[in-house]
């Protein structure tokens, strides 16, 4: 069984889509989905520096546009970037995404366009960026630990386990006056990193961000996904189109489940994940979780081949008897 997953914000890196450009179509696709966000992603994604791709309102549309420049590659090697994905995602088993990530897996599933896909995560990040302007917050990362102290700990500064991703790794959110008294008394054995993000993203400092969002999500036809895709909320598989566009509002403002979702996949017996550019950090986390499962972070094309071998290696029987090449 092989799952393709897409991490979230803080992955991005400066330069990290330039060696993309290489591949034929790559910047017309970019260019004519810059036109969709209203940014010059090809830009902002080889020459922009680090504090303006941090920016929350660029960072979400980026990081969807270079995950789905990544799918496109990975699952038709041999054709250029296209935005019917859908038509390829048989190949897998099962998609996933991180936060901002699941965007990129609604359209790698079917569940929304390409182009739906962006221009909500656009506005997405526009209204969470306004919305962690309104209040000083922040998210700070809490490794190790012993888990229920760790909750504790996070519950009694007032603060919101904001992202529980599973592998010793919860992510602390709140005011920076709460960061700063849970910094001042740590849980037990745990080591604390402070999170270069602009605001307390999945808790109740986003709830101006989730109406803005729904109120797009509204005007868009969701269908339903051609693949099994979880949902960070409680990592279940969700068979409906609404449902999963549902559940993309209301993630905005409540915490992200990874861990669950890795419980899930591992119920459903996967053997190889391919984690799509800008990858690393999914992968890092299932090191630990899905042991003895094969990994895959595609950062360049030069891992498209590799992916190849991996789906013809382990995707079940919908990728069995195609003549796709790596």
């Amino acid at each position: 069984m092989l799952v393709i997953v897409a991490p979230g914000q803080g992955a991005q890196v400066p330069g990290f889509l330039s060696p993309w450009l290489e591949l034929p179509g790559v910047a017309d696709q970019l260019s004519a989905w810059s036109e969709v966000v209203g940014l010059d992603l090809v830009r902002y994604g080889t020459t922009a520096d680090a504090d303006e791709i941090r920016d929350t309102a660029v960072a979400q549309p980026l990081l969807v546009a270079a995950g789905l420049v990544a799918a496109s590659a990975v699952l038709s090697p041999l054709t250029s970037p296209s935005p019917a994905l859908p038509a390829e995602a048989s190949l897998v088993d099962a998609v996933a995404g991180h936060s901002v990530g699941e965007f990129t897996a609604a359209a790698v599933a079917g569940v929304l366009s390409p182009k739906d896909a962006l221009s909500l995560v656009a506005e997405r990040g526009r209204g969470m960026a306004d919305a962690a302007a309104r209040t000083e917050t922040g998210m700070t990362a809490v490794l190790g630990g012993d888990r229920e102290q760790v909750l504790a700990a996070i519950a009694a500064a007032g603060l919101t386990p904001a992202n529980d991703n599973g592998s010793g790794q919860i992510v602390a959110a709140g005011t920076t006056s709460q960061l700063a008294a849970f910094a001042e008394n740590p849980p037990e054995k745990a080591r604390l990193r402070p999170l270069s993000v602009a605001g307390a993203f999945h808790t109740e400092h986003m709830a101006p961000a989730v109406e803005r969002v729904r109120a797009a999500a509204g005007l868009l036809s969701p269908s339903d996904p051609v693949v099994p895709i979880l949902s960070n909320a409680d990592g279940a598989v969700v068979e409906g189109g609404k449902e999963y566009l549902d559940r993309l509002v209301t993630q905005i403002s409540s915490p992200v489940r990874w861990d669950a979702c890795t419980r899930t996949l591992a119920d459903l017996g996967v053997t190889a994940l391919i984690e799509l550019t800008p990858a690393g950090t999914l992968t890092g986390l299932a090191k630990r979780a899905l042991r003895g499962v094969d990994l895959l972070a595609v950062k360049t094309p030069e891992d498209i081949e590799r992916a190849g071998v991996l789906i013809k290696e382990h995707a079940g029987t919908s990728a069995a008897g195609t003549d796709q090449e790596g």
